[in-house]
């Protein structure tokens, strides 16, 4: 029987049966040749096993041996698969994933489901590769597994000490550079396994620990918002350049214009607005410009336990721990400038004339340089400290009875917290004047201030401003319980091959918490640092990293955001008012929701011959109900009077999931499948909390922003079909492609609503008592489509100095639609706008050249995507809603060197091409790259050498 190959044979197929889960092996599936091979090429081959053995649409990971994941972490691996997208790189690191264009990735570890803290997913890049052997990438989903992610499931496959023959020990020390921080920084990882004989049966004990640090540092130069001002020849009453406000006291209609259009205002040159029943000439400029030279440190240690016991040949039990840490402090070196600035010409010297301090962009009426008198800016030192441990603790049982029947037991627990500490203090000055070009060319900011440049490194020309100390706690907790069973009907059940059954329970809790604090105290920078040494940042060689960087400042003066934040409690007292309401430092529980989730399903595989060749069918059906229970507390109300007001609401959904996939082997090295199944993606908890989380006014545009949930958000539904072809053409290599569609009900966007919240104590906390609020909604539905093709190719016809050449390669092509409400200033829906998924690049490819032969490794890849409406700017200004990122790309370089048998010397180059990361703001026709760009982000490269000793 199928059970009894597994439990007898060889700890490398126990593995892959324990892991594939739903994604189960086929008894008949003909072996392909057998060649001995390592390192990435073995990984590769291993991937394409799994696939080929697969009922669902998989793909597959392999480490090779213990860390030798090939890549440093789990999401840099994974962009290599088809159908996978990367993007938001920086911090030392990738930190947004797709498949197929979609972000909610069902993050599985060892197949049960964990998350991070409150949310409802987990932070892929908290898992370090050394812990991992195995990622499997689900596209399409049977029956027995988890329901959510309609992006897919990645399950995480860790070790246990049943992997292993015997005894093993394996370590690895690697240091990495981020060059634009100038910073060596360790990575460091061992395991130990063994496995003993005993009176009691087989026991195995494994331990894995990592750690792994970074410093890193991210420059980026942005220019602001688009908003109206007017001609240099304006109505009277107004003067030249004027900024133009929604609203104003001098203005019958009001509001004016409306903030947050999708296509934002006209562009066209002579483009008029009504003012006072006059069709009135307008420009369209920047509100400031702004740089961050943000630095920081991250650490993660990282620890992975299992204990096996296998008392005899029917049964075995594992209990295994994880824990996952994240300590990260950054400082953010803020340079704020506004650029909108029309009430002194004369104050510059020489005094501005202001028809001639500006330039258009050639046939628009937008802004491409200006030069402005007498500006306001600040900087602000802001320093963060997050810090998350995570916790899954569980115990697993797999019993054979009988012949044919195969029962597994799983209980789980896991906790998650996640801290964050914030504390910021401005600066402020006037400039004598500013000029800016807003794209130098290449989508590259460059600025000076004239005369006052020397001024920005001396203290004696800032004031202190605002001090924010901010903070929260986001808690989640689960307990899970699974049972599924396995019935093999081969030989007695005719077409019927296999029955699978199972029933799943998971109670989730969660629950958040915030505080927040402001106070202006202002005096000048110099003398308050000459009473406090050690106050005062001096930043170097900002935007150096990149000869095509504009001409922008390099150094300014700052305060000291780690001394700050060791300071705080002098700062609050000096800087008193909110900063000393012990009230406020109180840390204010917003929501707590128990979420039950508890489902059951049904599936089957078949199989009959056509023609000779096996057709077969796994179906299925999954019930899951879900139980939401959930308490809000109002904040605004806390404000006011410290009253702790709360509500409540429930939710309850239920559903049925059908899925079915039929395969047919064409040949033996040729089969297709065609998959239909039905996912969820369930509302993120913060999404129901309807508590209002606002933001002050902190530049000036009479009014602040907020968030609040929906407790009356539903379950997103999605309908998925996919159609795949995979030729097996020759031995360990394979081209494979797929078609797929997804019909999606019930997409979740946000709406703008304008509302007033009255108060002395909200006006003082936040400088107004006027907000723009973002809401979540059940308000669109979607459609996407698209194409893969994967190759994996390792010809055996090479001559002997080419021999072990070979290649990888993926493409992948997305098109999808969603519609957008549009909604007036008070939040009225007025309209329908059909855009594309956020994230979604229509094309995107990786290549991958690969060499292995005798101690030498190497491989050199690129990935590529195009560009992608990233996501919406705040409905606050006159731009195109849409901030869209320009193509993104990465050159890696991986080389490997088996020094003697049991070690191996690593060298790894990430971003070889010193690519940069660019936003722009587009929509309705309106804006682009060249007259609407939002900023440039260096990202530096990265150089990391190791040394990895495992024994055989």
């Amino acid at each position: 029987m199928e059970w009894k190959k597994a439990l007898a044979g060889s700890a490398s197929l126990l593995a892959l049966t324990l892991v594939t889960g739903g994604a189960h092996a086929q008894a008949d599936q003909q072996p392909m040749e057998s060649v001995i091979v390592t390192g990435i090429r073995a990984s590769l081959e291993q991937g394409l096993e799994i696939k080929r053995a697969s009922t669902q649409v998989v793909e597959s990971i392999v480490a090779e041996d213990i860390g030798k994941l090939p890549d440093n972490n789990v999401v840099e691996a994974l962009q290599r698969i088809s159908g996978v997208q990367v993007t938001n790189r920086g911090q030392g690191q990738v930190g947004a994933l797709y498949i197929r264009g979609m972000p909610d990735v069902e993050t599985t570890w060892n197949g049960r489901k964990i998350f991070t803290a409150s949310g409802l997913y987990f932070s892929v890049q908290d898992m370090p590769a050394t812990l991992v052997r195995q990622l499997d990438v689900y596209k399409t989903r049977a029956a027995s597994q988890i329901e959510t992610g309609i992006a897919g499931q990645l399950d995480i496959a860790s070790y246990r000490p049943f992997d292993f023959e015997g005894f093993k020990f394996s370590a690895q020390a690697q240091g990495t550079y981020e060059e634009q921080r100038g910073a060596f920084d360790p990575n460091l990882s061992a395991l130990i396994s063994d496995r003993f004989q005993t009176g009691i049966g087989e026991i195995g004990v494994m331990a894995n620990l990592s750690y792994s640090g970074v410093r890193f540092r991210d420059e980026s130069a942005t220019p602001g918002a688009l908003v109206p001002f007017m001609t240099a020849t304006p109505p009277a009453g107004w003067t030249p350049l004027e900024r133009i406000f929604n609203s104003d006291a001098r203005v019958t209609e009001n509001p004016i214009w409306q903030p947050g259009l999708p296509q934002g205002l006209s562009e066209a040159t002579g483009a008029t607005m009504n003012i006072n029943g006059v069709a009135t000439p307008y420009y369209l400029s920047r509100d400031a410009i702004f740089q961050s030279d943000f630095t920081g440190k991250r650490t993660r240690p990282n620890a992975n336990l299992a204990v096996q016991w296998a008392p005899d040949s029917n049964s075995v039990y594992t209990f295994e721990a994880m824990y996952n840490g994240y300590r990260n402090e950054t400082f953010n070196n803020l340079f704020f400038s506004f650029v909108d600035w029309w009430g002194d010409f004369g104050g510059a010297t020489p005094a501005i004339n202001p028809a001639t301090s500006f330039t258009l962009f050639p046939g628009t009426n937008i802004m491409k340089t200006r030069k402005v008198g007498h500006v306001y800016g600040f900087n602000s030192g802001d320093w963060t400290s997050t810090k998350t441990n995570s916790y899954v603790y569980a115990a697993n049982a797999k019993w054979h009875v009988g012949e044919r029947l195969m029962l597994t037991a799983d209980a789980a627990y896991q906790t998650s917290i996640y801290d964050t500490a914030f504390f910021a203090m401005r600066t402020d000055r006037v400039a004598p004047e500013i000029n800016v070009d807003f794209n130098k060319g290449g989508g590259y900011l460059a600025f000076d201030f004239g005369s006052g440049q020397n001024l920005l490194t001396d203290p004696s020309a800032w004031n202190t401003a605002q001090v924010y100390d901010n903070g929260g706690r986001n808690k989640g907790s689960a307990y899970t319980l699974s049972f599924d069973g396995t019935y093999d009907l081969e030989g007695i059940g005719g077409v019927f091959k296999t029955v699978r059954f199972g029933v799943r329970y998971d109670d989730r809790g969660a629950t958040e918490a915030l505080r927040q604090a402001s106070n202006w105290h202002g005096q000048n920078l110099a003398t308050y640092a000459t009473a406090n040494p050690g106050l005062l940042y001096y930043n170097h060689d900002f935007f150096g990293g990149s000869s095509a960087a504009g001409d922008v400042p390099s150094s300014w003066v700052n305060v000291n955001g780690r001394y700050i934040y060791t300071h705080a409690a002098a700062i609050r007292t000096l800087w008193g008012g909110d900063l000393t309401n012990a009230r406020l430092h109180e840390m204010f529980q917003t929501f707590k929701i128990d979420e039950v989730n508890t489902s059951a399903y049904l599936e089957a595989d078949l199989e009959q011959d056509i023609l000779g060749r096996p057709l077969k069918l796994n179906a299925g059906m999954r019930y899951v109900q879900v139980k939401d229970s959930m308490t809000f507390w109002d904040r605004t109300q806390f404000l006011v009077d410290g009253s702790h007001i709360a509500s409540s609401g429930s939710a309850y959904v239920a559903k049925f999931l059908p899925s079915a996939t039929l395969q047919f082997d064409i040949t033996d090295d040729l089969d297709v499948r065609l998959n239909y199944g039905e996912t969820l993606r369930r509302p993120n908890f913060t999404d129901l909390n309807p508590t209002y989380v606002l933001n002050a006014d902190v530049t000036g545009i009479h009014y602040g922003t907020g968030t609040r949930g929906n407790p009356d958000l539903k379950p997103t539904h999605s309908k998925n079909l996919d159609l795949t072809g995979e030729w097996y053409f020759a031995p360990n290599s394979a081209i494979y492609g797929t078609l797929f569609k997804r019909d999606i009900e019930g997409l979740v966007v946000s709406l703008n609503q304008y509302v007033t919240l009255p108060g002395a104590a909200i006006l003082n906390a936040y400088n107004t008592n006027n907000f723009v609020i973002i809401q979540p909604t059940n308000a669109s539905k979607g459609h996407l489509k698209g194409a893969e093709l994967g190759l994996v190719y390792f010809p055996d016809f090479l001559p002997w100095y080419l021999d072990g050449l070979g290649a990888q390669g993926s493409l992948t092509t997305l098109s999808s639609s969603q519609n957008i409400p549009v909604t007036d200033p008070l939040g009225n829906v007025t309209g329908q706008l059909t855009e594309q998924f956020f994230g979604v690049s229509n094309l995107s490819y990786n290549a991958t050249l690969i060499y292995e032969k005798g101690d030498v490794g190497a491989r050199l890849s690129y990935v590529w995507r195009s560009k992608c409406h990233y996501d919406n700017e705040g409905a606050n200004f006159a731009n195109p809603l849409g901030r869209w990122r320009t193509p993104e790309s990465s050159l890696d370089l991986q080389l490997s060197y088996k020094v003697w048998d049991n070690a191996m010397v690593t060298f790894d180059a990430v971003n070889l091409l010193n690519s940069v990361q660019q936003t722009y703001y587009a929509g309705g026709g309106n804006g682009g790259p060249t007259v609407a760009d939002f900023g440039t982000l260096l990202l530096s490269r990265t150089f990391s050498i190791g040394l990895r000793y495992s024994t055989n």
